[in-house]
């Protein structure tokens, strides 16, 4: 068997026996198998597709990979909560804080900005001293600790997804159900959790543009889940427009820390009660869904989700001040204004236009060795259904390179699509499986 052969057969559009899929990803994680060689075979499926089988079988072949955690010494019910991705998801710094308050352990291994979606690893390196690659004994003692622990993916945990992960974004073979699948429930069932709750995003900003591709994706990684013993339910969120205001890994964080001190957005409000009644519902504290989302606005106006994020923050070391002061963060050199150039209503705010000006600023990755700048991005100022006048501001672009700023406050010009008539907001939620 040689990876020349495996390459040929799902060129030709084949299906790839566990055997070869098993070669593939054990030669390609010991680095056998080179970048080259597996962007050849990573396109081809992206073309080609995945069936069922070669899904499940690639899934598993990457958690094992490495090593996977036994958190039964936490408890036996241990949360993860994970976001198919999209443009300005900052739910998990919001939610999970919030969860683990209510005395839920959260262990959660997130990753980096993948094409023109953000990524919770990156938001959490914007506070300075926070540490995200921590080994596994200090994150299991982390939520034995105080309740939760968020890191980035560590060297034995589906090292081949890690590799994958990078790989896919850098030869744009991110939107692909099977690797998506793959990537996700590898990772999940590396971690360690046994019950998990999957934010799958639907639309314009998210990787399915559709709802029906977004339920053949929850039903495909439900019935891993199932395989592996892991309860799973997902909700299906909408992604035609970014979530909250903030765009850029800072300043999400900076809107997240605002929301845990009770200025939450209505997006933001749905999706965190939503995903986090299901949370505590697979948890076992309580079946009732109206009662648990009481419970996540409680702790958020109380005052202990707020403090558990301090906690988390403080305890992987980072320093707290910038959280207590969100005035200490380090800012974009340019921060330049988008003015609406006529009265009318928001009708269309394009997420994946915007999550690509966000990375042609710097906050996401072009190549998967480059560097982020974490200051820059986009701070909304209105969003679809609001009135507008010209003149006024329809959204504001922090950036750190003169021309870049202003290419960015022409392109959002041209995304922001203002009608005389008044245009009615779509769900939020679309749906649960």
């Amino acid at each position: 068997m040689n990876i020349q052969e495996i390459i040929g057969q799902k060129r030709d559009g084949k299906e790839l026996s566990k055997e070869e899929i098993s070669y593939f990803v054990s030669k390609y994680t010991d680095g056998t198998i080179t970048d080259y060689q597996a962007a050849a075979l990573i396109m081809s499926m992206y073309i080609n597709g995945m069936n069922e089988v070669e899904t499940t079988n690639l899934t598993l072949e990457m958690a094992s990979s490495g090593d996977i955690l036994d958190l039964s010494e936490i408890s036996n019910n241990v949360i993860d909560k994970h976001s198919t991705g999209g443009v300005g998801d900052k739910i998990t710094l919001i939610l999970l804080p919030t969860i683990a308050s209510l005395g839920i352990p959260v262990a959660k291994m997130s990753g980096r900005g993948l094409g023109f979606t953000g990524g919770t690893v990156d938001k959490l390196e914007s506070i300075p001293g926070y540490r995200t690659q921590i080994d596994i004994m200090e994150f299991i003692n982390n939520v034995k600790k105080i309740g939760i622990s968020i890191i980035g993916q560590t060297t034995n945990l589906a090292p081949a997804d890690k590799k994958m992960y990078a790989l896919r974004d850098t030869i744009n073979c991110v939107e692909s159900i099977p690797l998506i699948v793959s990537s996700i429930m590898s990772k999940k069932i590396a971690s360690g959790a046994n019950k998990i709750v999957l934010d799958v995003t639907v639309g314009s900003g998210a990787f399915m543009k559709n709802k029906e591709d977004a339920i053949k994706l929850s039903k495909m990684m439900k019935k891993i889940g199932e395989i592996t013993k892991r309860e799973t339910t997902c909700v299906l969120t909408n992604m035609n427009e970014p979530v909250g205001y903030a765009i850029g890994n800072t300043l999400e964080v900076i809107e997240a820390v605002e929301c845990l001190k009770g200025n939450v957005s209505k997006d933001i409000k749905e999706i965190i009660t939503t995903i986090g009644s299901y949370i505590i519902k697979l948890s076992g504290k309580n079946d009732n869904l109206e009662e648990n989302k009481k419970m996540i606005l409680d702790n958020i106006e109380n005052g202990k989700a707020y403090n558990k994020f301090l906690e988390l923050i403080q305890n992987q070391g980072g320093d707290t001040e910038y959280i207590k002061n969100l005035d200490k963060f380090e800012k974009a050199k340019y921060i330049m204004p988008v003015v609406s150039e006529k009265d009318g209503f928001i009708e269309e705010i394009n997420a994946e236009k915007i999550g690509k000006v966000s990375v042609m600023l710097g906050a996401g990755r072009i190549k998967k060795e480059d560097d982020i700048d974490k200051t820059v991005g986009i701070i909304l100022n209105k969003k679809i259904s609001d009135k507008v006048q010209k003149g006024e501001v329809l959204a504001y672009v922090h950036a750190n390179d003169e021309q870049k700023g202003k290419e960015a406050v022409e392109k959002i010009k041209e995304i922001y699509k203002i009608s005389e008539m008044k245009i009615e907001k779509e769900k939020i939620i679309l749906g649960v499986i």
